[in-house]
């Protein structure tokens, strides 16, 4: 596979991670799209692998955004801009904190962004866990996944 091919399903994961964060884009779909075209294309064992990985991981991602409650972040009073910055701060975190720390990231994200737009600890902290009620957590669920999804393609790509 050559490196706009790569460079392509590079941009695609992104675009996947993304959508993610914005209400009625597939996210979770592009990026197991991106990884099933690569596996496609580059027909090594280790590709096959992550797809099949990605395709277990998605669905375990699925049953467990079953299992969380229905999504209702409008009600709750998410904004764009706090998608931006729970996905900024999720992103941060596991390139600091590998992987595991996309879950404070995510949550310190939205924090930072209630608490520049409500000025108290007491109220971000509400409003954090109001969000994370309202379906912030089945959000981060699908995003964690996604992210280790496409780290795992990164992973494959420079180790091949």
């Amino acid at each position: 596979m050559g490196v706009w091919d790569l460079v392509l399903v590079g941009l695609v994961l992104l675009l996947g991670l993304c959508g993610v964060l914005v209400p009625g884009v597939p996210g979770s779909w592009l990026v197991w799209a991106a990884v099933m075209w690569w596996a496609l294309q580059d027909p090594q064992p280790v590709a096959w692998w992550v797809l099949v990985g990605a395709t277990v991981a998605l669905f375990l991602s699925q049953v467990a955004r079953w299992a969380l409650p229905p999504r209702r972040l409008r009600e709750s009073g998410a904004t764009p801009r706090m998608a931006v910055y729970a996905g900024v701060g999720s992103f941060l975190g596991f390139c600091l904190i590998p992987v595991l720390g996309s879950i404070p990231g995510f949550m310190a994200g939205i924090y930072v962004e209630e608490r520049r737009r409500l000025g108290r600890h007491g109220e971000a902290r509400a409003a954090l866990r109001t969000a994370m009620r309202s379906g912030g957590s089945s959000v981060l669920a699908e995003l964690f996944t996604c992210q280790l999804i496409a780290a795992a393609w990164v992973g494959a790509v420079f180790s091949g």
